[in-house]
């Protein structure tokens, strides 16, 4: 099984000696991939406004940026997003962006996309929430042209391109791979249609092994591979109203090692650990997360091994 530490944005505060540190300490305890998570703003609670998961202060990193530094301060560990909200961002952009990055990283970027849930960040970007899953339907074809040919012609309902090239090409000839996040049926048709694996969010239920299914069905009937297509799952704490941070969770490397092996049994080839708990879980340092990582790593691996 193939580990992935959600990096904890919030050790920018100790500075950014401190966030090459978490990174490279990663590196060398043997996780597979650093993911980073997505928000260009959060909304203040407000009357007719949605709320999320995250509290507004939440410090989240700009993800393209925050790889790039990332990239300079490790040599093997994949570099990813979980999940990049596309659709608020230009897609040729993105693509020359995160072409840059695999080409000055050596190959290690995997980008996962998804349509989000703030529709207050979709205004302040300038996009129309309500269309944000048929601009996601198109813009992931519209990255793979960029990424693959010498001349790119699309014509689609949001987004165009007439004779354009777009230079360097990723170093993998295969091109960079996209993974989706997000559980709605949607999300599902488009992780098996269009992806290259899907990013599943919170606990691992039921409905995330029934999920696997049906994403493997619709890879058939788009007359794809369904076993080429990779699974990852959040080590996440149950729901604890006394424990909302999951503290005592992420302090139990033994109940972690459970999840993750759970998540394996269930046909994940990938687990995430989320950093941000851990951290909140020990002492606030960015020395004693990668002591409390290295703790946590090592079982898991003892219970699920290695790819």
């Amino acid at each position: 099984m193939k580990l992935a530490l959600q990096f904890p944005n919030i050790v920018y505060r100790e500075g950014p000696a401190a966030v090459a540190q978490v990174a490279r300490a990663a590196e060398s305890i043997g996780f597979d991939q650093i993911d980073l998570f997505d928000h260009v703003v959060m909304g203040h609670p407000m009357e007719g406004r949605d709320t999320g998961p995250y509290p507004t202060e939440m410090p989240i990193l700009e993800p393209l940026v925050a790889l790039g530094f990332l990239a300079a301060v490790t040599e093997q560990i994949g570099l990813g997003i979980e999940v990049l909200v596309l659709p608020q961002r230009q897609p040729a952009l993105v693509a020359k962006q995160i072409s840059t990055l695999d080409t000055l990283s050596a190959g290690r970027i995997r980008l996962g996309v998804g349509v989000g849930w703030q529709e207050c960040e979709y205004e302040a970007l300038g996009t129309d929430f309500r269309k944000r899953g048929r601009m996601l339907d198109e813009a992931i074809p519209l990255l793979r042209s960029y990424w693959s040919k010498k001349s790119v012609d699309f014509e689609g309902a949001f987004f165009r391109a007439t004779r354009l090239a777009m230079e360097p090409k990723p170093p993998r000839g295969g091109g960079i791979p996209i993974w989706v996040g997000g559980d709605s049926p949607a999300a599902l048709r488009r992780a098996g249609m269009l992806g290259d694996g899907w990013l599943a969010g919170g606990a691992i239920t039921e409905e995330d092994v029934a999920a696997i299914a049906t994403i493997k069905r619709y890879a058939e009937q788009a007359g794809r591979d369904p076993a080429a297509l990779g699974f990852q799952a959040q080590i996440t704490p149950p729901p604890d109203p006394g424990d909302p941070l999951g503290r005592a969770f992420h302090s139990s490397p033994d109940r972690i090692a459970e999840v993750a092996l759970a998540a394996r049994e269930s046909g994940f080839g990938w687990a995430a650990l989320n950093g941000s708990f851990v951290y909140i879980a020990g002492e606030g340092e960015a020395a004693a997360l990668s002591e409390d990582l290295e703790r946590i790593h090592d079982r898991i691996r003892a219970e699920v091994g290695h790819d």
